[in-house]
């Protein structure tokens, strides 16, 4: 065994390149790529904002955007349950390449495949029987239900790209090759990019689709990046593990263990869709225009979260691979630096959103007391963004460790458990359109309490008893 871990270390550099640089050539891929992913979301919601009035309906774009937003909170589910598996794939298989096990890898990947087969399934099944009942829980309004569920069904029914790509792109991840994942997922957010206008207003002789065009636009650049990180991993990972048919035969003990740590984060992960229907319900209280003020704000903190989320991509790999080495050292390091750098992205992008809110909600066509919603959102939400860092990075330790459940507690004190009932309070107050705000900073600082607690337990309990390997 200690000739496999020898082995290991000289072919995967995540057990010996110098981890403040490593951090940064894995992080700084997969965050660009997310910020490209942000760009897109942002698209959809600029370009369908953007859809002309007709005799019938004014302020044709708020429509738009707001029927967007109703539908959102499933796509994050979809995305959630996807990237929470993939949480745990990423997990157990960098610890099982630290510990020289390659034909656990090989099982551990097989197995990941087979999984994402299963949960396309699961999602095509809501596109015929779910959709319509979700959007009526949350509007009554006849319009912007027909476009919801109209852009909803789509999304989920062609959820094959997205259900597949996800998987491929963490077992890209979970060796270290984030620059071919950021290749697969930079060509499918231009390709969506690209549709988006295309599709929805029909240029080059097609016909204008509207909504259901931006649908179109996105699961067909959810397909390209399957395709490209398929091909990836077929090409790259060969040399970590074997990619064989044979192995996508289902065995209960790796899918156990991928969702030992799995399920925690897919709650964790399914716990901001569950946020975002919430928030939808709870702001309709106020008004609609609170619900798309939200939807607009939550496109546009994606850029920075999406960012944090990269670099804690890059975190989750490093630091299981070293926890499965057994060195301690590597294990610290990957945990201050990830935290540093993770901070250092919240506070550039708080300073840059408080900065510049007029001029980024200037590129929406929205109606000017939506616009000015959305200002209050971005002004008083940003405000809590350091604690936002600090807890996101706690979250990817916490899941490299092991220690999902951890992770799961952490997202439902800042996502759930704080904001949602202050949110309620809130809507109460005269002036709720400016304060219901307030309760996402407040859910971050108690959040942030409750992670340093548990980080100094875990520091304890794990950390300082990993014994350094001899090499």
């Amino acid at each position: 065994m200690q000739n496999a871990k020898e082995e290991t270390l000289k072919i995967n550099k995540m057990g010996t390149a110098n981890i403040k640089m490593l951090m940064l050539s894995m992080g700084l891929p997969m965050m660009f790529s997310m910020a490209v992913q942000a760009v897109y979301n942002i698209v959809d919601s600029y370009f369908v904002s953007c859809m002309s009035d007709t005799p019938e309906i004014a302020d044709m774009g708020d429509y738009a955007v707001n029927a967007l937003t109703l539908a959102f909170p499933v796509q994050m589910l979809m995305i959630a349950i996807g990237v929470g598996t993939g949480v745990g794939i990423n997990a157990i298989l960098s610890r099982s390449l630290g510990e020289g096990d390659r034909e656990k890898c090989s099982k551990i990947a097989g197995n990941s495949i087979f999984i994402g087969l299963c949960m396309f399934i699961v999602f095509l099944l809501f596109g015929f029987f779910g959709v319509e009942p979700y959007i009526k829980s949350q509007t009554d309004n006849v319009q912007i239900i027909a476009m919801a569920t109209s852009y909803l069904r789509i999304c989920t029914i062609c959820s094959f790209g997205v259900s597949m790509y996800i998987t491929y792109e963490k077992l890209l991840q979970a060796t270290g090759k984030t620059m071919q994942s950021t290749i697969a997922q930079i060509a499918g957010a231009l390709t969506n990019i690209i549709l988006d206008p295309v599709m929805i207003f029909g240029w080059l002789g097609l016909p204008a689709m509207g909504i259901e065009g931006a649908a179109y636009a996105t699961v067909i650049g959810q397909f390209v990046s399957f395709v490209i990180d398929a091909t990836f991993h077929y090409i790259y990972n060969s040399n970590d593990f074997s990619p064989g048919l044979k192995y996508i035969k289902p065995q209960g003990a790796i899918i156990r263990q991928i969702y030992h740590v799995g399920i925690p984060a897919i709650i964790m992960q399914a716990l901001m869709s569950f946020l975002t229907y919430s928030v939808n319900v709870i702001f309709a209280l106020v008004s609609t225009e609170a619900v798309t003020a939200y939807g607009i704000y939550y496109k546009i903190q994606q850029f920075v979260f999406f960012a944090a989320f990269g670099m804690n991509n890059a975190m989750i790999p490093i630091i299981g691979f070293n926890y499965g080495m057994r060195n301690k050292k590597r294990i610290n390091d990957g945990i201050k630096y990830g935290m540093i750098y993770t901070l250092i992205i919240m506070f550039i992008g708080a300073v840059v959103l408080q900065l510049f809110a007029n001029q980024i909600l200037g590129i929406f066509t929205l109606s000017e007391k939506t616009c000015a919603l959305s200002i209050y959102a971005i002004r008083i939400i940003t405000l809590g963004y350091l604690f936002v860092g600090a807890n996101i990075a706690y979250q990817g330790i916490f899941q490299a460790l092991g220690c999902g459940v951890h992770s799961l507690i952490l997202s439902l004190v800042r996502l759930i458990v704080i904001p949602l009932p202050l949110a309620f309070l809130l809507t109460l107050l005269s002036n709720a359109e400016i304060f219901v705000w307030i309760a996402f900073p407040v859910g971050e600082a108690a959040a942030f309490v409750l992670a340093v607690i548990f980080m100094r337990k875990m520091r304890k309990d794990k950390i300082n008893s990993v014994n350094n390997i001899k090499l």
